[in-house]
């Protein structure tokens, strides 16, 4: 009998070959499951235990920066940082209130935590740009018309704002339709635009309604200056004004397309 062929076997070898065989990975034994799932429990435990219970991430400074008429420790003391407790847990939405509420004087403030044991206060105070007379006191008023301070001494070179409003003909008319904030809000804004060479003299921003605000100046001269509007163009036409006719006592900007100038 004829032995089989070459060719026979190889068809027979080719036939019976199937593909590799892929080795599938074990599945994890309980034993390494059990100790990676005691490891991270244990890992937990201690990161827990450093952000809550250790002294090392807890609360024991407390910085202050930005201030320059309250001290330090006056706004430390209206922040009432709770000193000793995990610094993770803080709440400085909390201390921004506080100090906000208590510090009229504080305009912005960020609480940041400053790892590992820190709270650090980054304050913003308000800058007074007009003073109200009272008494002897002044009242301190900012770029907003906030008045924020009473102090017992005016700051050097804010002028003093006056509110001469009656109670008849247009000052009355202006209160009654702007309100006395309104119109406070209008003499900052005044203020905000007077040239830097004109705002060192002015001694005085006086209101008597919303189209009548005036400067005093040292020396006995005065600004007509009219509203709040188009108060650069003014400020450009009194710088002007001022340099053409220097002797002037009187100036009027309330128009800035037709100032006038009188007085020697």
């Amino acid at each position: 009998m004829a032995g089989t062929t070459t060719a026979a076997r190889g068809e027979r070898q080719q036939g019976s070959s199937g593909p590799p065989r892929v080795r599938r990975p074990k599945a994890p034994r309980l034993r390494t499951i059990v100790v990676l799932a005691a490891a991270s429990l244990v890992a937990a435990l201690v990161a827990g235990w450093l952000v809550y219970g250790s002294d090392w991430l807890r609360v024991h400074e407390v910085s202050v920066s930005g201030t320059r008429v309250l001290t330090p420790d006056q706004v430390r003391e209206a922040a009432d940082v709770p000193v000793g407790e995990p610094l993770v847990s803080v709440d400085t939405e909390a201390i921004e209130g506080r100090l906000l509420s208590k510090t009229p004087r504080i305009d912005t403030v960020d609480v940041i935590r400053s790892w590992p044991d820190g709270i650090e206060l980054k304050v913003t105070e308000r800058t007074p740009v007009l003073l109200v007379q009272k008494g002897r006191n002044f009242i301190e008023v900012d770029d907003e018309g906030v008045r924020f301070a009473m102090v017992s001494h005016a700051p050097k070179d804010v002028p003093l704002l006056e509110l001469a409003l009656s109670r008849r003909g247009s000052s009355a008319a202006s209160l009654r339709r702007f309100g006395e904030d309104r119109l406070v809000r209008e003499a900052v804004r005044v203020a905000g635009r007077i040239p830097a060479a004109v705002a060192r003299d002015t001694r005085v921003v006086k209101v008597r309604s919303y189209d009548d605000i005036s400067l005093e100046l040292r020396g006995g001269r005065t600004v007509a200056w009219g509203s709040g509007e188009k108060s650069e163009a003014k400020a450009r036409a009194l710088t002007a004004l001022m340099k053409a006719e220097p002797g002037a006592r009187h100036f009027d900007v309330s128009v800035p397309t037709a100032p006038a100038s009188a007085g020697s």
